[in-house]
């Protein structure tokens, strides 16, 4: 495990991407990010993640210094699917996911964060699909997930570099800060989750991931699903209990 590090407290996870000198996406990397965030649906001391890159970089997408030699046989559909299902990880995760963007996130990078559940970013992140200079193909289905239709194509077909204050003003974005405020705020995020009851944050990103290609009557039947599951649930009872005690909630995720 050497170009991502996880670092757990108060039921938040800092994960940090840590490939020097860009964070590039390397197969390694992608393996253990999926692998991190799989752990995460297993493991009751985390209850909110934050996913950031380490220096002035969040991720500069693929490795293009190590890419491995395509004409071996099956290589070319491994690495396609350790691309393709890092993602899921981190959408799949049943933990909620903050993207922390530091810098750069391009392409792959880009994929990440559009996994993600919220995103934060600083004065200095940038957010493209440079892959169209360099003779690749851009992940335009996650990138569409995020921005708007005109935006990631004019991303695609030019290898526009959109700042996150762009992306702010367009509303895509919760936040574009001082890079020295960015981890604070985020983390701060995370812990206002992570008091939160464990079962009730776990059922609502269920929910939003399951209902974001349903159809409007469809995807409210399955919320109102599970809000009956919520319902019936000790942490549902302990927080009408605490609110009439006037006291801190304790909650047991069941």
């Amino acid at each position: 495990m050497g170009n991502v590090r996880t670092e757990i407290e108060n039921h938040v996870a800092l994960v940090t991407l840590d490939n020097a000198p860009v964070n590039a996406a390397a197969l390694a990397m992608l393996e253990e990010i999926t692998d991190i965030f799989d752990s995460f649906n297993d493991r009751d001391e985390v209850r909110a993640v934050v996913l950031t890159g380490a220096g002035r970089c969040f991720s500069a997408g693929a490795d293009l210094k190590n890419r491995p030699d395509l004409s071996v046989p099956g290589t070319r559909w491994r690495r396609n699917r350790v691309v393709r299902e890092v993602g899921y990880s981190i959408a799949d995760c049943a933990k909620p996911v903050i993207a922390a963007v530091n810098g750069p996130a391009l392409g792959a990078g880009l994929g990440l964060v559009a996994s993600c559940d919220i995103i934060v970013a600083s004065e200095d992140a940038v957010f493209g699909l440079p892959e169209i200079d360099v003779g690749l193909m851009g992940g335009g289905k996650h990138a569409g997930r995020l921005l708007p239709h005109s935006l990631v194509r004019r991303m695609m077909l030019t290898g526009y570099r959109a700042p996150a204050a762009e992306l702010y003003r367009r509303g895509i974005i919760e936040a574009c800060l001082p890079a020295g405020d960015l981890l604070p705020y985020c983390l701060d995020m995370a812990a206002v989750i992570a008091s939160k009851s464990p079962l009730a944050t776990r059922l609502a990103k269920d929910s939003m991931r399951t209902i974001e290609n349903m159809t409007l009557r469809d995807g409210y039947i399955y919320e109102q699903g599970n809000t009956a599951r919520l319902s019936t649930s000790h942490d549902a009872q302990e927080a009408v209990a605490a609110f009439v005690e006037k006291r801190p909630p304790v909650f047991l995720g069941r």
